[in-house]
């Protein structure tokens, strides 16, 4: 078997291989004995990395490797800076950029170099980021991606609709067998994907929460009938807000996936709670010091199961919320919830010292989701220090001016907990719509250093 024929077969063996390896192989009793493991892995992929990227081979220096954990931590701007000397395939940064942005104009999302994806991460934060994934890794990735997700054996046959602002080769990998695999774009309008869901009838949804949400608004008002098997919420923060309309609507439990440019961090257990995939990355944990809690952490992340474009030491821009540990018994680090990022983090001032105080995103959710159960959206954006703007929409007949005061009651309540000045609050209608912005219900707008 030569070309085509040959390449398919061994892209369905590494699949194969990594869906036994993930579902069925290693399991672990204890947190010491998986670390032990874990270790391993770790120092076999640095090998590999020193010896192929530049990049890395002069920033780690004459260190050993086994003291990894004192290599200078990158971030995105690194990445980017030094895109042509950390990447393996020999790829420069002008041409993955340039494949990137055609396929984002052109909707025609199979960009390759030779045998080598290439892809352009959302840029919420203004900066985009490449990201490049040989057909191995594909693999590899979706044989992962159907052992965590799936909710039942692989030979089981499965429909499986995919939300997403840009498509992939990445994502088309999850097809074959008797997996069946549809891309929705999160350009088109609803209307249309109700028409498509209707037509397709898929067992499992992966969408971002503001979509979903205007999905179960359709399945309110009786537009839209299917509805799966199983509902996985992708590439947005899952507000509890959305997660409790959304499972009402649907009856069913939300399963998330927490991932990025720089890998799949995080998935779902049995019992629904979110675990760091520890099992293909390494996440070491910055606490958040101004946390009361100390369960609050910025993961830094080296993903050993990808050596096209290494992430070592990875510094992502994401608060985390660390968990108790899950019923289901997993040693893996389980997350109560993915705050955000770093940067929607506001900032008031303290009324004793007058120097600027974290408020945390999940703090300011809960203050106005416990001011009325009317409220159906929502957004706050800090525009300034003293500068925050509410936009709520609200249950048909709620009385407006009455839920803004209890909102204002419950920031002032908050922020004389957290002993700061309360700011200036003004109102507006809610108003997002689906598809190349991620929804973000906690932002910060104003940048400290202006």
């Amino acid at each position: 078997m030569t070309g085509k024929g040959s390449k398919g077969a061994q892209d369905l063996a590494i699949l194969l291989m990594q869906y036994m390896r993930i579902r069925l192989g290693r399991k672990w009793s204890d947190r010491e004995a998986f670390e032990r493991w874990q270790e391993r892995q770790v120092l076999r992929h640095l090998r590999f990395v020193q010896s192929r990227a530049p990049f890395y081979k002069e920033l780690w220096g004459e260190r050993p490797l086994t003291q990894w954990r004192q290599f200078p931590i990158i971030d995105k701007t690194d990445m980017m800076e030094h895109f042509d000397r950390l990447n393996t395939a020999g790829i420069r940064k002008e041409t993955a950029m340039e494949i990137a942005l055609e396929a984002e104009t052109t909707r025609n999302f199979r960009p390759q170099t030779g045998d080598i994806t290439v892809g352009l991460s959302s840029g919420t934060s203004g900066n985009r980021g490449l990201f490049l994934v040989s057909r191995r890794e594909q693999s590899a990735w979706a044989g992962t991606m159907l052992a965590k997700l799936l909710p039942g054996p692989l030979w089981q046959p499965e429909k499986i609709a995919f939300f997403l602002r840009a498509n992939s080769n990445l994502y088309e990998s999850v097809r074959g067998g008797k997996l069946q695999f549809e891309y929705f774009d999160l350009l088109e309008p609803i209307g249309h994907h109700v028409k498509r869901l209707e037509a397709y009838q898929p067992s499992i949804w992966a969408a971002p929460p503001s979509l979903l949400r205007l999905l179960a608004e359709e399945k309110r008002t009786g537009r839209l009938i299917s509805v799966p098997r199983r509902i996985i919420s992708v590439a947005e923060v899952l507000d509890p807000l959305d997660a409790r309309v959304i499972q009402a609507t649907f009856g069913l439990p939300i399963h998330q996936v927490y991932q990025c440019t720089e890998g799949f961090l995080a998935s779902t257990c049995s019992h629904g709670t979110l675990h760091l995939n520890e099992d293909i990355v390494h996440i070491e944990k910055e606490y958040v010091q101004e946390d009361p809690t100390k369960r609050k952490f910025v993961p830094v992340v080296t993903d050993f199961s990808r050596t096209t474009q290494p992430i070592v030491r990875y510094r992502l821009n994401d608060v985390l919320t660390e968990a108790e540990p899950c019923p289901c018994g997993s040693v893996f680090t389980a997350i109560e919830r993915i705050e955000g990022r770093c940067d929607d983090i506001f900032y008031m001032k303290s009324l004793a010292s007058g120097k600027l105080t974290p408020v945390f995103p999940d703090y300011v959710t809960r203050a106005v989701l416990a001011a009325s159960p009317a409220i159906e959206e929502y957004r706050v954006i800090q525009h300034g220090e003293q500068e925050l703007e509410v936009e709520l929409q609200l249950a048909a007949g709620a009385d407006r001016e009455t839920i803004e005061e209890q909102v204002t009651v419950k920031m002032k309540e908050l922020l004389r907990r957290l002993h700061c000045r309360l700011p200036a609050i003004t109102f507006a209608s809610y108003s997002f719509t689906p598809g190349v912005r991620k929804l973000r219900r906690v932002e910060r707008r104003w940048q400290m250093d202006e």
